[in-house]
């Protein structure tokens, strides 16, 4: 049973490869509120492992390839299945990619009520965040890099009950899902999703020309993850884009979501709480 004043069990899950860089700042963010992290490595090369392996509460896996001619899909399997073993352990979990960061300013007081209500599955408003510069290795990403953009493809479900749903069923970079089960959505939609991707040029290229390696030949024939081919001009041009129609996500409070008008792909489908 679970008693609402208790602070909640989360377990996380993610894939990774060669995100050295960005793996302190993810356990930094998330530290204080999960229990448990299971990282899927897909043989990293950089200092990733080291890391992981001395880090408090982290369990490596080895990321399986269920698709062998695609990227997208493999890491769909995963995320529709990984998150399993956390029932009965688990009130909840979060399945996610290393640079998206969920964010509340009272998390866990929102789950909480959350639990109160009946609410099982929590989709996240998407933020496309953007710098200039990668943050220093001390900072947290929340405080260096506070300016975003609404970006409704980075609104995705990635907390939920593991004990009340089925299954996940997300959609290829699990832009949409249709979870199965026992399906409670909140009324209102406070949580945030902050996209750490943009996070200065220099990084940009480099980081989209390292996972255009990893696209394989049904992505490439369906086109998914195209974005990592993106032009260098056209990355500086959007980078530039971004940087000039941001606003302090942070700052906002509560008017991040509630002037966060993209579409919601899960309004209308299940029943609210």
């Amino acid at each position: 049973m679970f008693f609402w004043w208790r602070k909640p069990r989360i377990h996380y899950y993610a894939p990774a490869w060669n995100e050295e860089l960005m793996l302190p700042f993810l356990f930094r963010h998330y530290a204080q509120w999960v229990e448990r992290f299971v990282i899927c490595d897909s043989d990293s090369t950089d200092g990733s492992l080291e890391l992981l392996r001395r880090t408090p509460k982290v369990e490596i896996r080895k990321v399986t390839w269920t698709q062998p001619d695609s990227m997208i899909t493999s890491l769909q399997d995963l995320h529709n299945t990984c998150w399993k073993e956390s029932r009965g352990t688990a009130d909840w979990v979060i399945v996610a990619d290393i640079d998206e960061f969920l964010h509340h300013p009272d998390f866990l007081g929102y789950l909480r009520t959350c639990r109160r209500r009946g609410v099982t599955c929590i989709p996240a408003l998407g933020y496309e965040m953007v710098s200039d510069r990668f943050p220093e290795p001390d900072e947290t990403l929340l405080s260096a890099v506070r300016r975003g953009v609404p970006h409704r493809m980075m609104s995705k479900l990635r907390l939920f009950d593991p004990n009340a749903l089925e299954e996940t069923n997300f959609g290829p970079g699990g832009h949409v899902a249709e979870p199965a089960g026992n399906v409670v959505y909140p009324k209102r939609d406070e949580l945030l999703l902050l996209h750490y991707k943009w996070l200065g040029f220099d990084y940009l290229r480099r980081r989209n020309a390292m996972m255009e390696t990893t696209r394989r030949s049904r992505d490439i024939a369906n086109n998914w993850s195209h974005h990592y081919r993106t032009s260098e001009p056209d990355l500086a041009s959007g980078l530039k884009h971004l940087l000039q129609s941001s606003v302090d996500v942070i700052e906002l409070g509560e008017a991040a979501w509630r002037g966060h008008k993209e579409g919601r792909w899960w309004r209308g489908r299940k029943k609210a709480a």
